[in-house]
């Protein structure tokens, strides 16, 4: 992460990280419904303390969880999202540029965005 916020001009130390939930699920697989629910009050409680205009949201877990359900990552990433006067920001999980290399481009150039709206 801190390689791409370097390409696009971002410091890590404006950068606020959380996760859906708060403790890694065993064999580092995603968390499952009960336990995203577990965690989400903590969660938004982050984000009224940090207030953020932006929020990125890194994979499918991350969308699913904070806008829904019927949100999907490849139709809905480097698409701008409002609700309640936060700008999300969809984009691929850093584990799936591992996976395919041709997702870093997407993935910078949405951070690009995420620049440009700063």
């Amino acid at each position: 992460m801190d390689m791409a916020f370097q390409t696009v001009g971002i410091k890590r130390e404006e950068v606020y990280i959380a996760n859906i939930v708060k403790c890694r699920p065993p064999a580092n697989r995603n968390p499952e419904e009960d336990e995203a629910t577990a965690c989400l009050n903590y969660l938004r409680n982050q984000v009224i303390l940090v207030k953020p205009e932006i929020i990125v949201l890194l994979g499918s877990v991350a969308l699913k969880n904070i806008l829904g359900k019927e949100y999907g990552i490849t139709a809905s990433r480097g698409k701008w999202i409002e609700r309640k006067g936060i700008h999300y920001m969809p984009t691929w999980h850093p584990a799936a540029l591992l996976r395919d290399e041709m997702k870093k481009i997407d993935f910078i150039r949405d951070l690009k965005l995420v620049v440009d709206k700063q």
